[in-house]
């Protein structure tokens, strides 16, 4: 009897989840029906020699390990001049449009691997004078990878003179420390101290990795060897802790501290060459400051219209308070990310493929993480960051009001659908080997771009909607004048984290954040600009191609997702059939206001 219920139970059960499956698959909510004409889209001529290029490139990243190592270098140097001499014998007139794309793009890619190690080479040099033993250290690893025969007595006798070397420095540039400014050599700046502080922490870390190798499988290496490591690994662990403390001026131990360590013009040209881009940095913080006194203008509207004058601070500060108590932001970010879904769908303006609209998901962000990233991260997973009660009272506020239904409203559509989620979605099937020439001007232009259109087709509900747009977008701005101008050596870290309290209206918590964020050296040095300016090329070709009525809005998107990720000059030349040339340079000015 008990068997038989059970068995009924079961059937029920069964009954219950089939009927739910079929409901589901009914609604479009599980089955979709894929289209699956473009997925033999042949891929040109030059994909399978990008392809071959990326994993070439990633073994070699793989063996040469050691830090600004010349051997790696000089390796690197004939590599790419390699490709270079495979890519010149290709008939460039034989090659279609996309595959003259991928030329073009090949080519830039090579050209700045080149000058990048060049650049590498001069920043070593920078701060040489600081790490004097760093070659020979540098040079075990280089051997061990090269597989080379150890003599360890040779090695014991040149780990204690290495030791010494260590010794002699720091007691050199204590010795300089106590020179006025002006006899001081340019290694004592705080970046390049901090630079050589960060190098001896990696030659460290490597010479442990090569130490560990031997250690233990070795007896006579062990036996030669172990005191003499030891000892240097000791010395070079007090010399980088003198070097951030006493050169630089920051406690070893600091995680707050933001320091960065400035490109220059030179490498800055060689960024916007390598992007694409045909402005100089200083162009370019012109059209930031336009920008920014439109964003002035539109915010001052809003704040009229609530009842703030132009005092646009205070309509600011008004939105800031509009924020949702702990434990209802995923709530929050479930809502708008629908409700942007539900818009650029019921507008026609792209397509969103309904797996892509399952498979996102939602964690919520450490308070260390925040540290570095107050606000949102994105793609396939979307961080949010809002208060722990771990945080301090000063920190929730900060967190709460800087992360509000209006400000988010903006963010949440950046980093889900249609920005960061559904173009990753798309990368990953169309076009992969495209990914070689990844760039942020892409990556973060296009989830820009969707804040500029969707402005424009009045995605924002009320006056509090639009200041919290034009907060993000006045932001994006602000991240183009201090980014380049702290690269150009026209503004400190604490200048632009000011600026984006003082101009943009942050919070100071986060504020720091964001400038930690932009200069502790994860990011590339124009990434910070790449938001508003790579949003700006696809919002001009967006003019060029739909308000012109050449082509629709879903078209002109959903060919963008399908070309994968490349500088936006190149999609434009795929989208206009634009003539290429094998020694193209960037050409398109895509900013007339």
């Amino acid at each position: 009897m008990m068997l038989r219920a059970f068995s009924n139970l079961l059937l029920l059960l069964l009954s219950v989840s089939v009927t739910i499956f079929a409901q589901t698959s009914a609604t479009g909510r599980i089955t979709e029906s894929f289209d699956l004409s473009d997925l033999n889209q042949e891929e040109g001529k030059l994909s399978g020699l990008v392809k071959r290029y990326t994993v070439d490139r990633g073994g070699m990243n793989r063996l040469h390990t050691a830090p600004y190592s010349p051997v790696r270098r000089a390796r690197f140097k004939q590599f790419y001049n390699e490709w270079l001499n495979s890519l010149g014998q290709i008939d460039f007139s034989a090659l279609n449009q996309q595959e003259k794309v991928d030329y073009v793009l090949f080519k830039v890619q090579l050209d700045y691997e080149l000058r990048q190690l060049e650049i590498e080479e001069k920043r070593y040099k920078e701060m040489e004078p600081l790490i004097p033993f760093a070659a020979n250290l540098v040079e075990l690893e280089d051997s061990r990878r090269q597989l080379q025969s150890i003599d360890p007595p040779n090695i014991a006798t040149l780990l204690h003179g290495l030791n010494k070397m260590v010794q002699e420095t720091k007691k050199a540039v204590e010795a300089g420390l106590r020179n006025d400014a002006k006899n001081k050599p340019a290694y004592f700046k705080k970046s390049v101290a901090n630079r050589a502080a960060e190098a001896v922490a990696s030659i460290r870390s490597m010479l442990k990795n090569w130490y560990g190798f031997y250690e233990g499988y070795d007896p006579n290496f062990t036996w030669w060897v172990s005191e003499p490591y030891k000892t240097i690994d000791a010395s070079l662990q007090a010399y980088g802790t003198f070097l951030r403390e006493k050169v630089v001026g920051i406690r070893d131990d600091d995680k707050e501290a933001i320091v960065g360590d400035p490109i220059g013009r030179d490498a800055l040209l060689v960024e916007l060459a390598s992007e694409l881009i045909p402005y100089t940095p200083e162009e370019l913080i012109a059209f930031a400051k336009k920008e920014m006194e439109w964003c002035e203008r539109e915010m001052i509207r809003a704040s009229k219209e609530l009842g703030y004058g132009e005092d646009w601070h205070k309509a600011l500060e008004h939105v800031k308070k509009k924020y949702v108590e702990p434990g209802k932001q995923p709530e929050l970010v479930r809502k708008l990310a629908y409700e942007a879904i539900e818009f650029v769908e019921r507008n026609q303006l792209v397509t969103v493929p309904t797996l892509a609209k399952q498979i996102w998901r939602m964690e919520m962000m450490s308070p260390e993480r925040q540290l570095i990233a107050p606000f949102f991260l994105g793609g396939e997973v979307v961080q949010v960051a809002y208060p722990t009660n771990t945080m301090s009272h000063e920190a929730k506020m900060m967190s709460l009001r800087g992360n509000n239904p209006h400000f988010s409203r903006a963010v949440v559509h950046h980093e889900l659908i249609p920005g960061h989620h559904l173009q990753g979605f798309m990368n990953a099937r169309y076009r992969t080997y495209r990914g070689a020439f990844g760039t942020p001007f892409w990556t973060e232009g296009w989830a820009l771009y969707w804040e500029l259109l969707l402005w424009d087709l009045n995605f924002p509900q009320m006056p509090e909607d639009r200041v919290g747009m034009l907060f993000w977008r006045m932001h994006r701005c602000a991240r183009i004048i201090f980014s380049l101008s702290f690269h150009l050596g026209e503004m400190t870290p604490q200048e632009s984290i000011d600026m984006l309290v003082s101009k943009v209206g942050h919070e100071y918590d986060n504020a720091a954040a964001e400038v930690r964020r932009s200069f502790s050296g994860q990011y590339p040095p124009l990434y910070q600009c790449a938001y508003l300016l790579g949003g700006l090329q696809f919002y001009s070709l967006h003019r060029e191609l739909v308000e012109s009525g050449k082509m629709t809005n879903r078209l002109f998107h959903d060919t963008i997702l399908r070309n994968n990720n490349i500088p936006v000059e190149m999609v434009r030349a795929i989208l206009t059939n634009h003539p290429l040339d094998k020694a193209y340079t960037a050409r398109w000015k895509f900013y007339d206001k």
